[in-house]
């Protein structure tokens, strides 16, 4: 049995530990544990790297998932979810450019909004 094949079923046997003792929150060390990184040259240990990296899955660009992650860090959490659930509810073939263009024009609204305000 290969290295990796024996961390992975060690890591399966204590995730159902885990589960077995606590039967309602998840613990810290238990979140990551059901998500398995798809390469084998990178790791994930921050949480808008993790937000990132489904947000590209879910818009089926895995090329571009450093690009989410980016994006994960520096802007607004509840803009990305706007645009996100703008393009889940879409049938676009491209759903990574309908993404990135409804960020735009969300934060254009956001920088329309504080001009018209008073100050």
């Amino acid at each position: 049995m290969s290295t990796q094949n024996q961390k992975a079923i060690g890591r399966k046997k204590a995730l159902k530990k885990r589960k077995k003792q606590n039967k309602g929150f998840e613990t810290l060390g238990t979140l990551f544990d059901r998500f398995e990184a798809k390469e084998d040259k990178g790791y994930i240990s921050r949480e808008f790297q993790d937000y990132g990296y489904r947000l590209a899955v879910e818009l089926g660009d895995l090329k571009h998932k450093g690009l989410y992650m980016k994006l994960a860090k520096k802007e607004p959490r509840g803009l990305l979810d706007q645009a996100r659930s703008f393009v889940i509810d879409s049938h676009a073939r491209n759903k990574g450019a309908l993404f990135m263009w409804k960020l735009k024009e969300l934060k254009k609204e956001k920088v329309e909004k504080a001009e018209e305000s008073p100050k």
